[in-house]
């Protein structure tokens, strides 16, 4: 499948790239939070000059085109707006804004927050319960994060581990109309090649899980598919050697996705 600008008329990208000069004039992220924020990821580190100027001007689009919400009280405050952001568009930096065209909005909470949910037995009771997530991301809604987590990332950045890469890594796989590790690939990228790197690399994690050996993934990834892409968007960008140490055939595929 084409990037979602392949059908785009050269008409419309032109219009698109008018409004964001536009905007980027009018609203820029002042320098001074950008610099206060940035500078402490490290998750950021490996970007040069150029590519961190670029990666202003998209989370600039970002900050001004979706809504970045507090939930419970919680205020959320210029720098808060800018460091979700700046994560998020890592993604998409050499993907493009309109890879997140469908995101209507992120939500804050303070800390984690419970997600209730109803499940059915195997004799077809129904059981209700709860559970504490620090991040969800709907297919057709909002990403939703637990603000202290966010912070977390930031100050003390675990390799593998990054909830604001993992959630916004499931929006992209969901642009194919369902989250199940198939994002819409560039064109010229191989399905036949991303399935077999990535069913390969997800099969090998499963079977040393089940078999109680030492595993250098987070298990979580063994959930679905789906987890498995967006825990190894987590890796590529925040310990990329661990990646391309031992599933280096699913690290080729994410160096051509997400360049």
């Amino acid at each position: 499948m084409e990037l979602p600008l392949g059908k785009m008329s050269r008409l419309g990208i032109a219009l698109r790239r008018w409004r964001m000069r536009r905007m980027l004039g009018r609203n820029p992220i002042p320098r001074h939070i950008w610099r206060r924020v940035t500078r402490r990821m490290v998750v950021l580190s490996e970007l040069d000059a150029v590519q961190m100027a670029h990666l202003r001007e998209m989370a600039t689009w970002f900050v001004g085109q979706k809504p970045i919400t507090g939930a419970q009280g919680l205020k959320v405050t210029a720098s808060m707006k800018v460091t979700v952001a700046a994560q998020a568009c890592l993604l998409i930096l050499n993907l493009g804004l309109e890879y997140f065209d469908g995101l209507a909005e992120v939500v804050l909470y303070p800390g984690a927050f419970r997600v209730y949910h109803e499940e059915t037995d195997s004799s077809g009771l129904v059981h209700e319960g709860a559970r504490a997530l620090t991040g969800e991301s709907w297919l057709r809604g909002p990403v939703i994060l637990s603000w202290n987590d966010v912070a977390r990332d930031v100050f003390r950045c675990q390799p593998g581990h990054n909830v604001v890469l993992h959630e916004f890594a499931h929006k992209l796989d969901g642009l194919n109309g369902a989250t199940n590790g198939m994002p819409p690939l560039r064109s010229g990228m191989s399905r036949k090649c991303w399935a077999k790197a990535l069913g390969d690399a997800y099969a090998a994690l499963c079977h040393e899980v089940n078999a109680g050996a030492p595993v250098f993934i987070n298990p979580y990834a063994t959930t679905n598919p789906a987890e498995f892409f967006a825990v190894l968007s987590e890796y590529f960008f925040t310990a990329p050697d661990i990646l391309k140490r031992h599933y280096p055939s699913a690290y080729k595929q994410l160096s051509l996705f997400y360049r």
